[in-house]
């Protein structure tokens, strides 16, 4: 980060006379925002949080423990933590774009060691729909025990799927292990896009976001030659174990120093510690109630079971007539609807609020990043095999050409943190990126097939980048321009369960259309000679690759990919026509005169 930008971190600290007591005169003050004190006692920043400075030197008072906590750690810390912080969360979005980079690279090859490269999209599925069940619990986690604590658990969780993916011998364990994978990575990023939301203003919102996930441009590139050699000199297995000795190392940091301000905030009295009074049964019975266990059940267990039949239906013995996949639908269905009743009249602490559910802007940007993630994995589940086996590219210039979105997205996303930090305005990015995106992904229904040159899919990932990564900034800015400090988090989950919803949904379209239309195509198109060895060739990308290029079998099974290609991609660009829609939905809000947070915050 440039001196430049650190010249962005200013401090909104106030705090009181020595005689109001309530707060240690030895917390920091930026002398570039000096304090002026009133008649009252209290000093006042040029530019208060709001419009009674007492509130602004100590937390909320009507806040959950969690964001008192956190407010009480940027009203005590000083710029060079700030600036340490930012780029611990550098880091771990440095470490989670290398191992993303990696898995994305190296999944087809742990799938096929097991025969099971055509149960990608099932894989997905589960992870995405347990991942989606995470957050909502999640979000309370950090809003009820703190930000540190619900962040430590999801470094455990991440650490475990990676040992175990590392370690597994069959398919079952490697499902397991992706689906704790896929929880601690996916809880840990957006614990920590919860912790940028605490320590920086919302109007500089969307350049923190930037910064924070910059990582991707240099990981892009260097994820998939790190692939390469992971899978021909050392072993896919390393790929997954070295990072669960890297990442609870890079994460210790983030959690010692949100540690060690807390403990100075209860010293200066910002935060007192109370006993609840509660025996450890009822601790226990209170926490289920307050995480609502039940309804994240029967969300996730809902959720997963419904989609699953959607992948599974082409192999079950009578198709969609069988009568497990009948009964999936029917039970994942009720399951849902139980849910919904659920938290309708019983929860004590319902799983989704109500009020986030009917304003205007969070619905039209949830639906939006629903939309969104459906159709991207309409056809994204496949595209590194396609890549591979219809382009002839190995395992890192394919990983250069899925990963043309990180490069592209991790630099144009600072430039457009800038436009909205200038302007105040983010919803107009929309009408540019929206039109682009949907301009793109139909112009791969063309390119995405055998000889076709590869600069042109390329040219295509650039324009889904551009439009996409502003997509996605737009939507987490939206949601939290129209909520306040108190919800960051809840908001940031609905966020996040749209999106692994809407992923849930496009893999599941992605892999209802593989398993309806590669087989079938594969049987046409391969000679004679290789029909024989058809399922190999069907759950295997290894065999897929052994066949030479130009050989009659080669191109049959280039052919296949391209004919199930051209399915997902029609169905992705058809569902994307709904996000004008979402986003005439989203108000234009200006985040420059919103004021959140308090303390020393960027």
């Amino acid at each position: 980060m440039s001196a430049s930008t650190f010249s962005r971190f200013k401090p909104d600290f106030l705090r009181k006379k020595e005689e109001t007591a309530a707060v240690d005169s030895t917390l920091p003050v930026d002398d570039k925002n000096p304090a002026t004190v009133t008649g009252d006692g209290i000093a006042r920043t040029q530019e208060p949080a709001s419009d009674d400075p007492e509130k602004d030197v100590v937390p909320a008072e009507d806040a959950q423990r969690g964001v008192q906590q956190v407010e009480a750690v940027t009203l005590t810390w000083t710029k060079p933590y700030l600036i340490a912080v930012f780029f611990n969360m550098w880091m771990l979005y440095f470490v989670n774009a290398m191992q993303s980079s990696i898995l994305y690279n190296l999944l087809p090859f742990a799938t096929s060691a097991f025969e099971a490269h055509s149960l990608l999209t099932v894989i997905y599925i589960v992870s995405n729909s347990m991942t989606a069940a995470i957050y909502i619990p999640l979000a309370k986690m950090l809003d009820l025990w703190g930000r540190a604590e619900g962040f430590l658990l999801m470094v455990g969780f991440a650490t475990l799927g990676m040992i175990l993916m590392a370690s597994s011998n069959g398919i079952t364990t490697f499902c397991v292990a992706q689906v704790f994978y896929s929880i601690g990575f996916g809880g840990l990023i957006y614990s920590v896009d919860v912790i940028t939301a605490d320590v920086s203003k919302l109007k500089n919102r969307g350049l923190a976001y930037a910064f924070t996930s910059s990582p991707y441009i240099i990981t892009a590139f260097a994820g998939s030659k790190v692939s390469d050699e992971f899978y021909y000199n050392v072993s896919w297995r390393w790929g997954f174990g070295a990072f669960s000795i890297i990442l609870p190392f890079v994460a210790a940091p983030l959690f010692f120093i949100l540690k060690i301000h807390l403990k100075k905030a209860e010293s200066h009295g910002l935060v007192v510690r109370e006993r609840s009074g509660r025996s450890l049964g009822q601790n226990i019975w209170f926490y289920v109630q307050e995480f609502d266990a039940l309804g994240v059940f029967l969300f996730a267990s809902g959720l997963t079971i419904f989609l699953l039949p959607f992948t599974l239906a082409d192999t079950a013995p009578q198709g969609w007539k069988s009568g497990y996949i009948i009964s999936m639908i029917i039970v994942g269905f009720v399951l849902l609807v139980l849910f919904g009743l659920h938290e309708s009249f019983l929860a004590k602490q319902p799983f989704l609020n109500v009020n986030l559910l009917t304003n205007r802007t969070v619905i039209g940007a949830c639906s939006l990043c629903t939309t969104y993630q459906i159709s991207y994995y309409c056809w994204n589940s496949y595209f590194s095999s396609f890549l591979q086996v219809v382009s002839n590219l190995s395992i890192a210039e394919a990983g250069y050409v899925g990963s043309t979105f990180d490069v592209l997205s991790g630099a144009l996303l600072l430039g457009v943190g800038l436009l909205i930090r200038k302007t105040g305005y983010f919803k107009w990015l929309l009408y540019f990126a929206v039109p682009l995106y949907i301009f793109a992904q139909g112009l791969m229904i063309h390119f995405r097939q055998p000889n076709q040159y590869i600069g042109y899919i390329v040219m295509c990932q650039i324009f889904i980048s551009v439009g996409g990564a502003i997509i996605i900034i737009c939507e987490q800015l939206a949601v939290l321009a129209a909520s306040d400090h108190q919800h960051v988090a809840a908001v940031l989950a609905l966020l996040y369960v749209s999106g692994n919803i809407g992923g849930a949904v496009g893999n599941s379209i992605c892999g209802a259309i593989w398993t309806n239309t590669f087989p079938e195509a594969l049987m046409r198109f391969l000679p004679e000679e290789s029909q024989a060895d058809f399922d190999t060739i069907y759950g295997d990308l290894d065999t897929q690759l052994s066949y030479a290029v130009g050989s009659p079998t080669r191109i049959g099974i280039q052919k296949a990919y391209g004919y199930a290609q051209e399915k997902m991609l029609i169905a992705g660009t058809c569902i994307m026509v709904l996000s004008f829609v979402w986003v005439l939905m989203i108000r234009n809000i200006n985040v420059a005169k919103i004021s959140q947070t308090k303390g020393t915050v960027f």
